[in-house]
């Protein structure tokens, strides 16, 4: 049976220093945030975490961002008002995971000699 190929939507913000990444549930999620802000925003972001990528654009390893890049991006370390920035001026992005197809026991069956 395939696994992982659920689809992930991020918003991925640019900023001056690096790149930083929180994940949502859908993009229409954020396109009905952006209309109307009354939403909450639990209703839209997929946990509260902000993620940084090393200049690496969406790729590449995501690290939790710690507050001092916050600060210093931002002017702020709050993950409330970070997420609200990132929401508002960062590009969504969706993808589809590849499927893993995998032997979930070898050891039975004509792959293995007894």
């Amino acid at each position: 049976m395939p696994r992982g190929n659920d689809a992930q939507t991020k918003v991925h913000y640019k900023g001056s220093e690096d790149d930083y990444v929180i994940f949502v549930d859908s993009a229409q999620a954020v396109q009905d945030w952006k209309k109307d802000s009354s939403i909450p925003l639990a209703q839209v972001v997929s946990g509260w975490k902000v993620f940084v990528t090393h200049k690496q654009g969406t790729q590449g390893i995501l690290d939790a961002a710690s507050n001092g890049s916050l600060d210093s991006e931002f002017g702020t370390h709050k993950e409330e008002d970070v997420v609200k920035i990132i929401l508002e001026k960062g590009t969504v992005q969706e993808t589809e995971n590849k499927e893993r197809q995998g032997d979930t026991n070898i050891t039975m069956g004509p792959t293995i000699a007894h």
